[in-house]
């Protein structure tokens, strides 16, 4: 016979955005009995986070202290033309800390594992046919229907090494674009975990989601044994294509009839241009957190205009990702990147952060823009 549950606030999602909503309100309001469903075993999934020092306000610190693996004093980044050691600090946080870390946070029963096959404002009811009542509800399961939107995609698989020698990395390559570009923006992102081993992604900005495991596997061998490793284990491997907002409107997005609170990339809660949410989802967490009502009315009434101004903020990174896309050939994107890496370092912490400045702004786009004019401002004069 199924059962009927009751909570005061449900998350719908166990993923980042779920997580860390789950333990901000652990620590600010352990008053509120929660309830987190997540279709799969683990919380977070499979899944490498990483971010800067300065994506995270000092007030925030503490929610995500506690699920960092890994931390480096600085970072690099390499294009054909230029390279660059940078001074931001940089964090990564492995989904099995993440699981292991908001479980002990909560009590076993607030973890239910379980498909959705309905949800509302008040409930939702479980594909086994588990039925759980909550004053409030968030739904943080991840990507919607992004068909009103008008995206590109960026497309990565990466392994993590285990190696029969040193790779000699002391600190992350958040972007290697000195490899064949192929038909688009071509990167690899290198995180080096211990001495022998090292995170390896291979990344790309395509018009497409779809994602060749295969192929991209084969180039991560290639570039492993062009810098001279030999690979004894792989250890883990994931594959994403994160979604890169050219244009799109918010109201068509979520629109004003859906009453479900949402949370995290269904929310439009992430950087246009490069798909990152970790900042995001630290925010909205923090905000939830803060709230005197956590009824499902309260939470839309301050999640969905909190989501739409940001997303009317972040026009900026759209025009940029309409530039990478339309304005630039295929094989000369990377230039777009490589001219950024030569700005000031606070430019570009304050941009992976989503926060740019109007002075920021102007000092990306003044100048003889690496792209053929005529396209770089007829990207500049659309965003649907």
């Amino acid at each position: 016979m199924a059962q009927t549950l009751k909570t005061d606030l449900l998350i719908a999602g166990g993923g980042l955005a779920g997580g860390l909503i789950a333990l901000a309100l652990r620590a600010r309001r352990p008053d509120v009995t929660l309830t987190i469903v997540e279709a799969g075993e683990a919380l977070g999934g499979n899944h490498i986070w990483s971010f800067f020092d300065s994506d995270i306000a000092e007030t925030e610190r503490g929610l995500i202290a506690p699920l960092i693996c890994h931390h480096w004093d600085g970072n690099e980044v390499r294009f054909p033309g230029h390279a660059r050691s940078l001074h931001g600090a940089y964090n990564s946080i492995e989904s099995g800390r993440f699981n292991q870390v908001v479980r002990a946070a909560l009590p076993a029963e607030a973890i239910v594992t379980g498909r959705i096959k309905a949800l509302d404002a008040q409930s939702a009811t479980l594909s086994d046919g588990t039925r759980i009542e909550a004053g409030g509800v968030i739904d943080a399961r991840g990507v919607g229907d992004f068909a009103m939107l008008e995206l590109g995609w960026q497309k990565f698989l990466g392994q993590l090494l285990r190696l029969e020698a040193p790779h000699g990395l002391t600190r992350p390559v958040i972007m290697d674009a000195a490899v064949d570009q192929g038909d688009g923006y071509r990167f690899v992102y290198l995180l080096p975990f211990g001495p022998n081993a090292v995170f390896v992604e291979d990344t790309y900005y395509s018009t497409t989601s779809d994602l060749d495991a295969d192929e991209l596997r084969d180039r991560i061998a290639r570039y492993a044994a062009e810098q001279g490793w030999t690979i004894a284990t792989i250890e883990r491997e994931e594959q994403a294509a994160l979604p890169i907002a050219m244009g799109g409107n918010f109201d068509a997005l979520w629109p004003v009839r859906d009453r479900v609170p949402r949370v995290g990339m269904a929310a439009g809660l992430f950087q246009p241009m490069t798909g990152y949410s970790l900042p995001d989802a630290v925010r909205t967490a923090a905000l939830i957190a803060d709230l005197p009502d956590l009824s499902s009315r309260a939470l839309q009434h301050a999640l969905r205009p909190y989501a739409r101004k940001a997303w009317e903020q972040r026009g900026f990174y759209r025009l940029l990702a309409r530039m990478l896309f339309r304005a630039a050939d295929p094989p000369a994107r990377y230039r777009l990147l490589e001219r950024f890496y030569r700005l000031d370092e606070g430019l570009i912490g304050r941009f992976y952060a989503g926060r740019s400045t109007w002075t920021d702004k102007a000092r990306i786009l003044i100048g003889k823009p690496p792209v053929p004019l005529r396209r770089a401002l007829g990207a500049i004069r659309e965003d649907r």
